[in-house]
């Protein structure tokens, strides 16, 4: 394997998400989420799994911290659940669920880690969504408020706050094709859905700063390179098209204040004066997650993607050649903040065998991919730190406990944790860039 060199100052981290590890579903005062409902429908996910359990890290997060400390990581991404801290979404606050984020925090504290909050990562509480949901412009301004209140609540000691993660999955798998919480097939409902994010983002940030609140504010994007399949204009249509839809619809209003055009790009969303005022609000940091390329074809059948390094558990092709592409494409078309490479990363057919798990695969991936970051950084791109996602094998959503993506292995039977053989690779990783 090639030599990887990253800055001295350069923070290396791992990342999860509340409803995918923290279980504790009805304890404690936490209210439901859309996930909740979802996952409890039939047909909704893979063999009907839920969230209920999960990791259990709600009563393991002493011991899963020091486990994190024990990688030799600086940075810890992680997510509240609104509904543990407001379980509708709007009144009543619920102490016991912010006391455990209190003591999450000062835990990391305790160990060194920086703690990186994500106030929404796609669990809405059912009771917003019982009004209306991401539909409904009112829940821009309970997003607002929440946003608040956790930047009042952590502000002093987290080392950065994000407002939503990945809100193209919120909109367009949970909106248009319904592979996602709450379910909804409706192509305009997700267009307006997709506003109303970076509504909310918008206004979060005025709320945190107008609270004085000390730490670095952000948003995290999903995003690809796209590639068309062949020179035709079918397909370089396509990939203008598909590029616009997933890169430049949450790029552009942050950085340019309005929608991008493209061929076949015919739903726009209602704006009301001032949105895009409200969405462009400045950014301390940027953070990106990548896992494979788009690639484009509007042949019948399509022409397939080479896959010449392989695909994951979930059938991604592995392409890191793609990160750093985007990673330039971006720099040179927005006014950026710093970035941080804040979700990447190998989903796994994973065994626990006598002990151990081999998973050199992932190992590889993660390797080809910090080449390309550092590809990116050497042509100027400018980037902080990197998460590798995920810390634990966890609920992973629609597909429940099916794919495993984490660098700790979890048996869910006895929740007992096993470092991978990429953990133990990532953290001499670590400390050898030390």
């Amino acid at each position: 394997m090639s030599e990887l060199k990253f800055p001295p100052n350069f923070s290396w981290g791992v990342a999860t998400s509340a409803y995918q590890i923290e279980g504790a579903a009805a304890e404690d005062g936490r209210g439901p989420s859309i996930w909740d409902t979802f996952s409890h429908q039939p047909g909704k996910t893979f063999e009907g799994h839920t969230g209920d359990v999960a990791c259990d890290h709600y009563h393991r997060y002493d011991t899963d911290v020091d486990l994190i400390a024990s990688l030799g990581v600086d940075a810890y991404r992680f997510s509240i659940s609104w509904s543990r801290v407001q379980p509708k979404g709007h009144g009543a606050w619920n102490e016991k669920g912010l006391a455990f984020y209190d003591r999450l925090v000062d835990k990391l504290l305790s160990k060194g880690i920086k703690p990186h909050v994500t106030l929404y990562h796609w669990d809405l509480p059912q009771g917003l969504q019982d009004l209306g949901g991401w539909g409904s412009r009112d829940t821009t301004d309970c997003f607002a408020d929440y946003a608040d209140v956790m930047g009042r609540r952590l502000g002093d000691r987290v080392a950065s706050i994000c407002t939503h993660n990945e809100p193209w999955c919120t909109a367009h798998l949970g909106h248009h094709v319904g592979q996602f919480a709450p379910g909804d097939q409706d192509p305009q409902l997700a267009i307006q859905v997709a506003h109303h994010l970076l509504l909310s983002h918008g206004k979060a940030l005025q709320a945190m700063r107008a609270s004085g609140v000390k730490a670095p504010l952000g948003i995290v994007l999903n995003q690809s390179s796209v590639t068309a399949a062949t020179p035709s204009q079918a397909d370089r249509d396509s990939a203008e098209r598909q590029y616009a839809s997933f890169v430049r619809w949450y790029m552009d209003p942050i950085f340019l204040k309005r929608y991008p055009t493209a061929p076949g790009l015919t739903i726009y969303p209602t704006v009301s004066e001032n949105d895009f005022n409200t969405i462009a609000q400045p950014l301390d940091f940027l953070g990106i997650n990548y896992y494979t390329r788009i690639w484009a074809s509007e042949s019948s059948p399509p022409v397939p993607a080479p896959n010449a390094m392989g695909v994951n558990d979930m059938g991604w092709e592995t392409y890191p050649q793609g990160l750093s592409d985007l990673l330039q494409q971006i720099d040179r078309d927005y006014d950026l903040p710093p970035i941080y490479i804040t979700e990447n990363g190998f989903a796994g057919d994973d065994h626990l065998v006598g002990g151990k798990v081999a998973d050199s695969p992932r190992i590889a991936y993660v390797h080809t991919h910090l080449a390309a970051l550092q590809q990116a950084m050497q042509a100027g791109v400018d980037i902080r730190g990197y998460f590798y996602w995920s810390l634990f094998d966890n609920y992973e959503w629609n597909s429940g406990y099916a794919k495993r993506f984490g660098i700790v292995h979890v048996d869910y039977e006895n929740q007992q944790r096993t470092l991978k053989d990429s953990a133990h690779w990532y953290s001499d990783l670590i400390r050898k860039g030390r």
